[in-house]
């Protein structure tokens, strides 16, 4: 068996067919019935005329079809496109163009923008629409289901390793791009991770994959993972969908549109789930008002089930983490510190050890280096730019430019470098600063946002916060706070700064606390720092 999604995934069909595979509300499918109707649906993609490299965008919000989709896809050797759900006409039309998509899978409620930019679009051969209301905006649209009951399964292939994996990423910081994986690499990876994850000893070879995925299954192991975050982001799909699905589990995706703790709760409680996938504070807050409402109305929901919390893409605070384990003190958190274009280290904290906030144990291949490429020593107190090494993207679609200077090869090894700055504590660890992106130069120092933000969480009262620099005469850029409280909450600006100063140097204390309803991030909780700028420069 080659090291491959669809080729792991039909293997688990194969041995524990009647088994969880996904769900969605009342919709649950075996992996028998999931294996059999990404092969029908793979099957209208070739009849289509799509081939091997061939792009599939997926314009769907959290579903069984989003996966099903994607399995399809992988089946054929395609490449499955995640598709923002929140783009308009033209940040849809550029990301499809972009993508050269051959075909696109949508939810029937987001089909008037398809509608008005699919004559835009000339290779595009197939629209196939999920229906989730009474809409019907394109004309040549096919209906999902029919699809699928029309189609035989398709015959299985052999496939190669270095088929391409693709993720588009950005968004809010310019165009998105396509991340490129090996899917081959980024399947083995994803596997020894989920293993890892789980307490188990990763298989050593492709050949003891599947013993290993029926030992879980044996011991009543295998993964029941909830992704609270969009699938259409990595954290997501990679952490809270293909972790499970390549260690033999099963997937259960919400029905609201946006993350409501509640639901989370509930599905955990019914399904007795034993992961949570979510993306920081802005996720586990909710999460905490939710528990603590539940045992003030005397309707506790049963947590026992879950076994890990994972979290990635922002940060997630110490106190945050201390507060979520005295509700559900068996589980294990895992911060993991990366992005679409790799991952670099690792924070774990359960009940009875202090937890950190942006301290992560390095990934093994993972370094830090200089801007001459000199690499930086733990302790020395330098900051310098994190090197993700390993399994190492290809390279960025249709961008050879920006290929060449995310990823580099130093000493002869290839590494990513994802944009993220650090520095290297004593025993080695990564203590993150942030995006060098977001330094804000003020007053000739650099200030990194993370840092302010976290201090600025922890008053009382605070719900979330972003740091961003404004132009300023005096400083060049003047450190801004844009601050959202909680319900009911009275806090004055002063005492803000006031307690950043006593936390951190005076110099990176904000000059200004500007307060808005919402702190602007993406729908799976990353930080929207250009719309925080406009805010802040709007109220200014």
């Amino acid at each position: 068996m080659e090291m491959h999604a669809a080729s792991v995934w039909e293997a688990i069909s194969d041995v524990v067919g009647d088994a969880p595979a996904i769900g969605c509300g009342e919709t649950k499918r075996t992996w028998n019935e999931y294996e059999n109707r990404a092969a029908r649906l793979s099957t209208s993609f070739v009849q289509a005329g799509l081939k091997p490299n061939s792009k599939i965008g997926i314009f769907l919000y959290n579903s069984n079809e989003y996966l099903e989709t994607q399995f399809a896809g992988f089946k054929m050797r395609g490449v499955p496109i995640n598709v923002n759900y929140r783009y308009l006409d033209d940040e849809l039309y550029y990301l499809l163009d972009n993508a050269d998509a051959e075909a696109l899978v949508f939810h029937s409620s987001l089909g008037d923008r398809i509608a008005r930019i699919a004559p835009r679009l000339p290779k595009m051969r197939l629209l196939i629409q999920v229906k989730d209301d009474d809409s019907n905006h394109v004309e040549t649209v096919i209906d999902y289901e029919d699809l699928i009951r029309s189609h035989d399964p398709s015959q299985r292939i052999s496939r190669r390793e270095d088929d391409i994996y693709m993720l588009y990423t950005g968004g809010t910081t310019g165009m998105p791009k396509g991340v490129m994986y090996p899917l081959g690499g980024l399947t083995d990876s994803f596997i020894r991770g989920t293993f890892n994850t789980n307490g188990m000893r990763p298989p050593s070879a492709s050949a003891d994959v599947i013993p290993s995925i029926l030992s879980l299954h044996a011991a009543g192991n295998a993964p029941i993972s909830i992704p609270g975050c969009p699938l259409m982001h990595g954290t997501g799909m990679w952490l809270g969908a293909m972790f499970a699905h390549l260690a033999g589990g099963s997937v259960i995706t919400l029905q609201q549109r946006s993350f409501d703790a509640d639901e989370m709760f509930t599905v955990t409680q019914s399904a007795r789930a034993s992961t949570l996938v979510v993306v920081g504070d802005s996720f586990v807050k909710p999460m905490i008002r939710a528990l603590d409402t539940a045992i003030a109305a005397g309707k506790p929901y049963d947590t026992s089930s879950v076994k890990l919390i994972i979290s990635s893409g922002v940060m997630w605070t110490a106190e945050v983490k201390e507060q979520i384990l005295e509700h559900i003190e068996q589980t294990v958190l895992i911060d993991a510190m990366g992005s679409t274009e790799g991952g670099m280290g690792t924070s774990i904290s359960m009940k009875g050890i202090k937890p950190a906030t942006a301290k992560f144990v390095s990934n093994p291949n993972t370094k830090v280096f200089a801007e001459d490429d000199r690499e930086i020593q733990p302790g020395s107190g330098e900051i310098g730019m994190v090197a993700a090494g390993g399994n190492v993207p290809i390279g960025y679609f249709k961008d050879p430019e920006k290929s060449a200077r995310t990823f580099r090869t130093i000493n002869g090894v290839r590494y990513s470098f994802p944009g993220d700055m650090a520095m290297l504590a004593a025993d080695g660890s990564l203590i993150l600063l942030g995006r060098g992106s977001q330094v804000i130069n003020t007053g000739g120092e650099k200030v990194f946002p993370e840092e302010i933000e976290e201090s600025v969480k922890r008053v009382d009262g605070v719900l979330d916060c972003l740091v961003v620099g404004i132009p300023d005469e005096k400083f060049g850029q003047a450190v801004t706070a844009v601050v959202s409280l909680v319900d009911g909450a009275n806090v004055e600006a002063a005492a803000i700064i006031a307690r950043v100063k006593s936390e951190i140097s005076s110099f990176k204390a904000p000059k200004r606390v500007v307060f808005v309803s919402r702190v602007p991030r993406a729908a799976n909780g990353k930080a929207d720092y250009p719309a925080a700028i406009e805010l802040a420069l709007a109220e200014l």
